[in-house]
């Protein structure tokens, strides 16, 4: 997997849906007032009304893997919408739907190049509105991909998804607000690349949550970490390397991620399904496997198995519920439902062997609360 620069701080919007950020809250309080007792029709004294208090408001963000737009193994058909076609449905069901984009937006150019283990990918740039029509909203491009055509690539990726009506976050310092019903909820893409936001320095970016949980009721961190490949199923403890690359200490920068405010962190890049663990309340899915690319996935064994998973985030940036969806790859590398629900097995399996407080997670799919 491979490269990509940055593009500076702050906060980039171009979504339908998102908003620009500030270096600080907008929001303003006020002390509740105390009603006055009110006289009844005989002069008794009536005990005023008490308050209404709404319930939190309650979203639902989606997430799935790795997504290929296109490489020298062929351009999906349809511009780009045979990759999504399938599972249209699913993706346009949550709130907000995130992918995490493996690849670039562009007309050629000079290209970091391909070898045995390294491979760059691209697409035109009309191909970035398939994203859009399958219901994307926002894409990770903290990744080793992004950087595949260098910083020319990066900016016909940022032109075409704007274009698009596509969001994106992964630049170093960007926070990337989307609103929904009334919610703010920022996304930060985290990577071990000089053009993404620090995976390797925990506590720069630990101090970026903290920057956006001030502007923002939910704070989702987008997480590319972890060695690849079949063998690579469970989260170990402590670094991880692969390609001889550094890809991030998974647990550790997760956890650092929640105490800093963050209420889910979403993972992507070993390439397979890894676990669900519930930290402190927080949900942290280390990884939900590659989600679509024409021809460019191995399709073997664990490696066709794949996932969507949807969680409810209330306004206090609780995770109150959600779905595991079950997809795997067809040998085209596009996503379908897989209704034997392979990765759901595997997903609750790797949750219970690897951590102590894994996710509840319920055979049809279904989990649980962080409380």
């Amino acid at each position: 997997m491979l490269i990509a620069l940055a593009l500076l701080a702050g906060c980039s919007f171009g979504a339908r849906t998102s908003a620009p950020s500030s270096d600080a809250s907008s929001a303003t309080t006020s002390a509740p007032a105390t009603p006055a007792m009110s006289a009844g029709a005989a002069g008794t004294r009536t005990a005023p009304t008490k308050p209404t208090t709404s319930a939190p408001v309650v979203i639902t963000i989606g997430w799935v893997g790795d997504t290929t737009p296109g490489s020298s193994y062929g351009m999906p058909p349809q511009h780009g919408r045979a990759l999504f076609s399938h599972v249209r449905t699913e993706l346009e069901a949550p709130d907000i739907m995130v992918g995490n984009l493996e690849g670039t937006y562009g007309n050629g150019g000079t290209s970091k190049g391909n070898s045995g283990t390294s491979f760059s990918f691209q697409a035109p740039p009309s191909y970035a509105d398939a994203l859009s029509w399958a219901g994307f909203d926002l894409m990770n491009l903290a990744n080793n991909h992004a950087h595949d055509y260098l910083d020319a690539g990066m900016t016909s990726t940022h032109k075409a998804l704007k274009s698009a009506g596509v969001a994106y976050t992964g630049l170093p310092g960007q926070i990337t607000v989307v609103e929904r019903k009334g919610m703010r909820i920022a996304f930060i893409g985290a990577a071990p690349y000089s053009w993404a936001q620090s995976l390797e320095n925990v506590s720069s970016t630990a101090r970026l949550v903290r920057r956006a949980r001030a502007q923002a009721d939910v704070v989702v961190v987008l997480m590319h970490a972890g060695a690849e490949g079949s063998d690579k199923t469970h989260t170990p403890k402590g670094a991880e390397h692969a390609y001889g690359e550094f890809r991030g200490s998974p647990r550790s920068f997760s956890h650092a991620m929640i105490d800093a405010g963050a209420s889910a962190v979403l993972g992507s890049g070993p390439h397979v399904v890894r676990g669900i663990e519930r930290y402190k309340g927080k949900l942290v899915a280390y990884s939900l496997g590659n989600f679509a690319g024409w021809g460019n996935f191995n399709t073997s064994g664990v490696l066709d198995l794949s996932g969507l998973l949807a969680i409810r985030v209330n306004s206090e940036g609780e995770v109150v519920g959600g779905h595991w969806t079950s997809l795997k790859l067809a040998s085209s590398g596009a996503s379908v439902v897989d209704h034997d629900k392979g990765s759901l097995k595997l997903v609750r399996k790797l949750s219970r062997e690897d951590f102590t407080d894994p996710w509840p997670m319920a055979a049809d799919g279904e989990i649980g609360s962080g409380k």
